[in-house]
């Protein structure tokens, strides 16, 4: 296994050096005053490279403190469902044993290795916990000076446009006082896990058992003894049940695709039966599954993922959130009619999300410098038109527009292409396949379960690149 490798950065790239495209436009540079909204990864991603452009940056964090998501709370909401409106909000979806469900050598950005570190606290593993992402996030914005350009405790109120290639953004002070400024873009990066998205369960209102989202689970022992039905096997879901298997009396899980590729020995066991889609609830605490099973149930955990929600955004209509789907988007990005003063950076999903992160933002900032053209309103609108066709054609639902999979490097590829930056290497395509493949094959032990070194060793090699002492 290579040996820890101590970072130390290029230079920041001169854009016309190192990110020319095709399709830039031979004239200088223009400078924009740019709001970024959320100090999460995809905030403070976006502020470096909007930086870099040359802009002039303002990230609005209403927190005290960078990281977004990745910032752990003991703490849940007041409804655990979290549908009542009026409810106590925590922003972090988080549970406390969580540790990443990718290798730290394909999350980092490009040029800032998400390489272990020597320090106290720090977690060297490669798929980490928490905490070692949320410092990778520290690190990353400490290097590039990026805190001084957050407002902490500050949280926009609302954006919108007063005029051609100008937005006001109201924003309520730690103070509680409320003001505003004019900017001439907005960059949304608000993230996609603090509004719950849950299941509809016909005679939910009269079920007797207890509901709650996996964004209010932080650990299992609330569960001890208890049959838990849990709706959904992504991500979120396969790893709470996991954990549920130690303390839980039964666990029933619910998903659309029943007895998939993670119906395996080591969690297939007396505790656990895989059903598919609850089809209603009774008052006696019974749950009827589509199949006719029928099971009494002490708790429904909804794993069924998140909404968008820009509660602070108005564009008359123009951007909506329609079944989660965001739109009309150009490349998931920008709203045609109102390109390029609003963008969105990060709502698509199943992806590797900083490189993504990395790539969406340095798209905006070279169309917001002019260093980047983008096609006319009418070119981009027909092509979104033509996307939702072809989703359509393809049977896919609408809530799963921004759903990446396996279009993930094709779509990265896109984007490399259009700011003349380097396409997604092999080794990282390698290394996100093998991942799943390892998880599917062993789903409670694939972080700690790695074999493929010839991988590590080619994303070691193209880390130093940016590192100097590669070897210890």
């Amino acid at each position: 296994m290579l040996a820890r490798l101590n970072f130390s950065p290029h230079p920041p790239p001169q854009p016309s050096a190192m990110q020319h495209s095709s399709n830039s436009q031979s004239q200088p540079l223009t400078s924009r005053r740019v709001a970024v909204i959320g100090a999460g990864a995809g905030g403070l991603v976006s502020a470096r490279e909007l930086g870099r452009e040359g802009h002039s940056v303002v990230v609005f964090e209403r927190s005290s403190q960078i990281g977004g998501t990745w910032v752990y709370l003991p703490e849940i909401e007041s409804d655990p469902l979290g549908v009542d409106p009026n409810r106590t909000r925590i922003h972090s979806s988080l549970y406390k044993s969580l540790r990443t469900n990718l290798p730290r050598e394909l999350m980092g950005v490009r040029d800032y290795p998400f390489v272990p570190r020597e320090g106290e606290g720090r977690d060297p593993r490669r798929f980490p916990s928490h905490p070692e992402v949320l410092k990778y996030l520290e690190d990353f914005a400490n290097e590039f000076g990026i805190c001084k350009l957050v407002r902490f405790g500050t949280e926009v109120v609302s954006a919108g446009l007063v005029e051609v290639g100008k937005w006001r953004v109201r924003f309520r002070c730690e103070s509680g006082d409320v003001d505003d400024e004019i900017f001439d873009a907005v960059v949304v990066c608000v993230g996609n896990y603090s509004q719950p998205r849950v299941a509809e369960i016909p005679g939910i209102d009269e079920w007797p058992g207890e509901q709650i989202h996996s964004h209010n689970y932080r650990d299992p022992e609330p569960f001890r003894g208890k049959v838990v039905i849990l709706i959904g096997f992504s991500s979120s879901g396969t790893d709470i049940s996991q954990e549920l298997l130690v303390v839980a009396k039964e666990i029933h899980i619910a998903c659309r695709s029943a007895k998939t590729g993670f119906l395996l020995a080591e969690s297939v066991i007396s505790k656990v039966s895989f059903h598919p889609m609850i089809k209603s609830v009774r008052k006696d605490g019974t749950v009827v599954f589509e199949d006719g099973c029928v099971v009494s149930a002490d708790v429904i955990l909804h794993c069924t993922g998140y909404k968008y929600h820009f509660p602070f955004l108005e564009t008359n209509g123009i951007v909506t959130v329609d079944d989660n789907r965001v739109g009309p988007l150009y490349k998931h990005v920008f709203p045609p009619a109102l390109a390029p003063g609003l963008s969105f950076v990060g709502l698509p999903f199943k992806v590797v999300p900083l490189p993504m992160f990395e790539l969406q933002s340095n798209w905006v900032a070279g169309v917001l410098s002019k260093r980047i053209a983008l096609p006319s309103k009418e070119e981009m609108l027909a092509d979104v038109k033509a996307f939702y066709a072809d989703l359509e054609a393809n049977g896919k639902p609408k809530h799963r527009t921004h759903e990446m999979s396996d279009c993930m490097v094709e779509y990265f590829n896109w984007l490399a292409a259009t700011c003349g930056c380097p396409a997604y290497e092999e080794w990282r395509k390698g290394m996100y396949d093998y991942t799943h493949v390892n998880k599917r094959a062993n789903l409670g032990s694939y972080r700690d379960d790695w074999h493929d070194d010839e991988l590590i060793r080619q994303a070691y090699e193209e880390f130093r690149k940016y590192t100097t002492n590669g070897r210890s």
